[in-house]
């Protein structure tokens, strides 16, 4: 039992807040428990736990990079309690018996849930269908299916896909790059590849991907969900969709909301990533489509990697950076510092909207007497310089690295549970 002092919920005024058996039992002023662990909790914002869509915890095959052990002690530091595991391992997430394997690792671990992502076909390799049905039956019960690293382009295929996962109430997760337009593609087409001589990836490639999509979803009456938006256009034709009344979401990434494609001048390839930095205004036009709510939240996609895939020339290096521990503050320095989100705009955000998506029960409910104690403990004051040194995840390719970002999360609970206290994983 935890006794949780001076909380501000969703950033409204101090309460105190006590977690009992799994769930919030009470709340309100001078709540005493001479039972109950006290965490003062004076000045912290109190949100519910975060939902992350888009997780690479590497298990099984890629145990240099990331394990599930690490991957969710970097996401209970970061203030998740709940993480969908994309299907790209090594072997790929595509029967029953891998995704059950990563579902037990999670609950194993015990850091926070992990639900496992099925690949939408065999190996990633777009021929054929994967055993979806077979998935959605598991231990594991997947909802979300995504060849994440590889787009669905073949039109009858995706179609296919959309149709199987009506059955059990199933969303495919679009990775929306078009094969032959991002060919040898090494960053942003634009100003910025035309001067450093790097082959570009033009922004057409994703929309025109999302485009088709929207359409097959219309058409067959499913759910699409649609990863890692990264440009303008794309939020536009996202817009259009909606308008629709069409079951269509959609995700940007921490890094997205941040960053730009001028980094790549320094050639470092820690800011390689798929898809790609790309514009101020992009950056622009996503931040406004997460506020409006044509974004519907914010996913991390953390891809670990081990060094010698980053420390290398930029164009053998891999793609991909980690973000799970620095999302909270990374959205706090783009989209609350600037006025577009408030707290409660972030718990929709990070939170409801992400688990409403995955189908989750538990998770991405308020912080409200009856509900799972699922919280994070957030101090929204310290300003820090970004140490991955001190990271909980196995690997350090974060673009974030010595950059002073806003906030630090104090505690994380999982089912009245800590995983992490005084900013420390349990």
């Amino acid at each position: 039992m935890f006794l949780i002092k001076g909380a501000r919920i969703l950033g409204g005024a101090p309460a105190d807040i006590l977690l009992r058996d799994g769930l919030v039992a009470e709340i309100g002023a001078g709540l005493t428990a001479p039972e109950a662990t006290v965490v003062e909790a004076g000045g912290l914002i109190a949100l519910p736990g975060l939902v992350d869509l888009h997780t690479h915890l590497r298990e099984p095959g890629r145990e240099d990079a990331e394990t599930v052990e690490t991957g969710t002690r970097a996401a209970a530091a970061g203030g998740y309690t709940a993480v969908h595991a994309m299907a790209n391992t090594e072997p790929v997430a595509d029967t029953a018996g891998v995704v059950e394997q990563v579902w037990r690792l999670g609950r194993e671990a015990g850091h926070c849930d992990v639900h496992p992502v099925g690949a939408v076909t065999r190996g990633l390799e777009g021929e054929r269908l994967a055993e979806l049905g077979a998935m959605a039956d598991s231990a594991a019960r997947v909802r979300v299916f995504s060849d994440d690293g590889h787009c669905v382009s073949d039109a009858v295929l995706m179609r296919r896909a959309l149709e199987y996962v009506k059955a059990f109430d199933g969303v495919v997760a679009q990775h929306a790059q078009e094969p032959r337009l991002t060919e040898h593609a090494q960053m942003n087409e634009g100003e910025v590849s035309g001067r450093l001589g790097l082959a570009g990836w033009p922004a057409v490639a994703e929309e025109a991907i999302i485009a088709r999509d929207c359409l097959l979803a219309a058409h067959v009456g499913s759910r699409l969900h649609v990863c890692h938006v990264s440009t303008a256009g794309s939020v536009e034709i996202l817009r259009w969709a909606k308008s629709k009344g069409w079951q269509v979401t959609a995700e940007v990434t921490p890094h997205h909301l941040l960053l730009t494609d001028e980094l790549a001048e320094t050639y470092d390839p820690v800011y390689k990533v798929n898809p790609p930095l790309r514009t101020k205004a992009d950056v622009e036009a996503l931040r406004e489509a997460l506020a409006d709510g044509t974004i519907d939240c914010v996913a991390t996609d953390h891809a670990p990697h081990p060094a010698e895939a980053k420390e290398t020339e930029w164009a053998p290096a891999a793609m991909g950076m980690i973000g799970l521990e620095t999302a909270l503050s990374v959205v706090q320095e783009a989209m609350v510092e600037t006025g577009l989100l408030d707290w409660a705009g972030v718990a929709d955000r990070m939170s409801a909207r992400p688990a409403r998506i995955g189908r989750l029960n538990g998770q991405g409910q308020p912080v409200e007497v009856g509900a799972p104690a699922n919280l994070t403990l957030y101090d929204p004051a310290p300003r820090t310089a970004v140490d991955p040194a001190v990271f909980a995840s196995k690997s350090r390719n974060t673009p974030f690295a010595g950059l002073t970002l806003p906030g630090r999360v104090r505690a994380t609970f999982l089912r009245g549970r800590p995983t992490v206290l005084e900013g420390k994983v349990i």
